[in-house]
Parts: C-alpha cells; structure tokens; sequence
C-alpha cells in the first residue's frame, strides 16, 4: 500500500522521512492510537483517524488501540481552556468497554491489539512517577497552545494536567510503539512520547497527526463534550438527520475526510443528500441508508410524522407535567432541557405549538407528540 493512504489527510508526518524508514524495516509496525473513554460513542471526527488506523492493518500491521482507562481519569488537557471534568470509575470502565467494541466496526479484529493503559500506569510507584517526569520541563509543558494560553489569563492548571502527556508516552514504551497516530491536536502529546521512549531507551515513534472533522455546528472540532457530534453507531435515522443539519460551508472537509472522496458538483442540498446517504450506507448498510433518507424526507422535508411512531404511557397525574413527560417518557434529557424546548416552541401537539408546563391528561391522550425536526411519540391512557 502507498504511503500516500497512509497519511491520507495527515497534517504532520514526523520526523520527516522516519515513516519512510519504519516501514522498509520488512516487519509489521506496531502502530498506536489512544482514546480516553469520557463518552460512549465513537464519532465520525474520531473515525477518521480509526480508518487510517485501518489503512495500516490492510498493509500488514498491528494497530494497537490504548483505551486510556487510567489516563482518562487525569484528563487530557488538549485543546482545553480549562480542566476536564473527569466521570466517576463506573461511567469510565462501561464506556471503555462500549468503545473497544465499536472500533470493530471499522477495524480489523484480528489484527488489533486493544489494551487499557491501567495495566501499566496503575503499577507505577512515586519514584518511578518522578523518573518519568524527568523527560520533561516545566518551560517545555508551558510552550504547549492551550498551557500557554491558561498561563497567560492567570487560570489554573492543575499538576495532573502536566502529568497527562508524560502518562500518555509512556504507553508507547509499554508497548513499543513504531509509529503514533492521533488529532492534529494531540501533536505535542505524540512529541512527548518520542522523548520518553527515547529516555527508557526504545527507539523513538514516527507520528502522524490527521486533520480534525469540524462538528455538525460548523464552528467547533467534532467532540462528544461539545454535542456536535454523530456517533458511528447512532440510529440511520439520526445520522442522516444530523449530517443534513451542517452548514453548506463544512461539505468539503466532511466529504474530504469522512468519505474520502471530493463532493459531487450540483447544488449544496444536492451534495448533502449525497453525503448523507453515503455516511449511513457506510455504517448501516444501503437498505438503512434509503430507509433513512425517506424517513427524512417525509418527517423534515413534508413535515409529516414518520410511519411508525413510538407510544408513550402518560402519567397518572392530573394535570400532566410537560417537563417530566418529556426527560421520562420521550427520553429528551433532563427536565431543564425540557423547559429549553418548550420555551422555545419546540414541543407540539397534533401539529400545534404547545408551551404550558402543565397540560390537563385528557387533552393529551391519544396525541401525536413532536419534540424538534424528527422525534415524534404517540401518548397514551395505558
């Protein structure tokens, strides 16, 4: 395979020539990709570091894929104003293990290796911590972007946040990594790692950090803290909703990267369709993906209610509280999101806006109940 595919919508390539050089050695190279488990889903933006993941096992070698259960409890502080929450151990393990399965989807089972970097970093002692932290200064971590920035405005930074990209190279001692790759967000975190696999004496990694996938706002990186994500695994009808919802000005970066293709000329509407259609068919397979496109069709586009909607059971209460009919029953979110939607004429009715928090049950059994462009339930007695 070309290096060309390889490195297909790379930003950085590093050192220059290193990559050439790993992959004459005539073996298969131990390529590595980390992912902190602060969220369930595998997104597209995500996915399309996984498919040059891929491109690599189609070639003949291993991917190794860090799930960093350990590190995802310091937090990676790239490309953060401030620190990142970090979830409690039980929300951390169940999406590490959700994650690992779904990187199925687009890689090789046979040709990964999945580890969790809680196998390593949690045998660490202090003194080992402190030798580990000697590939680093202080001055150094302080040149990154986001450290620089947070230093500047007085903000705090956190020494677990300094810890982080020194935890992050040692995996790729733990497992001898040949080439490291991530976002181009993660470029200092990857240099990192060459320093500390050279410290413990292994031959430092060749990395290669991907362009990063704008997210559905067509402001902000695609990421899961943000919201303006699509996950891999969503229902065909969502992702097809939501991919339609870009903005005109993201098409060519989203067909660049998550198609790998240059968009179709024709109309915007036209090339977002298209681009729908192919994203579902990706994940979902054809069948979904002309299910998907119809459901839109008649739900967003005719603004009728699809052709199999849900039930609901209302509440016993008298008169009903919207709110919570809406977090429990329809699934929305929370209460305070609920209010959101109905302060902003985003619930209706039969068809009719509704805002009223409270609503008598008798007028609403039997209804047809919409929240936003695609979510629709049926209300019933029992």
């Amino acid at each position: 395979m070309a290096v060309a595919d390889l490195t297909r919508n790379a930003v950085d390539v590093l050192p220059e020539g290193e990559l050439e050089r790993k992959l004459a050695l005539g073996r298969p190279l131990r390529v590595k990709l980390g992912i902190d488990p602060t969220g369930p889903d595998i997104h597209l933006g995500f996915a399309v570091v996984l498919r040059r993941l891929a491109a690599f096992q189609a070639a003949g070698h291993i991917a190794v894929l860090i799930v960093g259960d350990y590190t995802a409890r310091i937090g990676d502080p790239s490309g953060r104003s401030k620190e990142r929450e970090v979830l409690p151990d039980e929300v951390l393990d169940e999406n590490a293990k959700l994650f690992a399965e779904q990187a199925f989807r687009i890689l090789d089972r046979e040709r990964t290796e999945i580890r969790f970097n809680g196998e390593w970093l949690g045998k660490l002692d202090y003194a080992e911590i402190v030798r580990l932290t000697r590939t680093g200064t202080v001055a150094r971590l302080l040149e990154r972007d986001d450290f620089a920035k947070r230093f500047s405005a007085r903000e705090p930074i956190s020494v677990s946040e300094l810890l982080y990209p020194f935890a992050q190279g040692y995996d790729s001692v733990a497992i001898e990594a040949d080439v490291e790759v991530g976002g181009s967000d993660q470029l200092y975190n990857l240099l990192m790692g060459r320093d500390v696999m050279e410290y413990y004496g292994l031959e430092p990694q060749a990395i290669i950090t991907y362009e990063l996938l704008v997210g559905t706002d067509g402001v902000d990186k695609m990421a899961k803290s943000v919201g303006n994500y699509i996950g891999i695994d969503e229902q065909p009808a969502d992702q097809f909703g939501k991919t339609m919802s870009i903005p005109d000005e993201a098409l060519p970066q989203w067909w660049r990267l998550v198609l790998d293709q240059e968009p179709p000329g024709g109309e915007p509407m036209e090339s977002k369709l298209a681009l729908a259609r192919g994203i579902v068919e990706r994940y979902h397979g054809a069948e979904e993906a002309a299910r998907a496109e119809e459901h839109f069709t008649r739900v967003v586009r005719e603004h009728q209610a699809p052709e199999e909607v849900p039930e609901v059971t209302l509440p016993n209460d008298d008169p009903v509280h919207m709110p919570a009919l809406l977090a429990n029953g329809v699934r929305i979110g929370s209460t305070s999101e609920a209010r959101r939607l109905l302060a902003q004429g985003a619930v209706r009715l039969n068809g009719e806006v509704v805002t009223d928090l409270d609503l008598p049950r008798a007028s609403l059994e039997g209804a047809l109940l919409q929240v936003g462009k695609r979510r629709f339930a049926r209300l019933t007695a029992s």
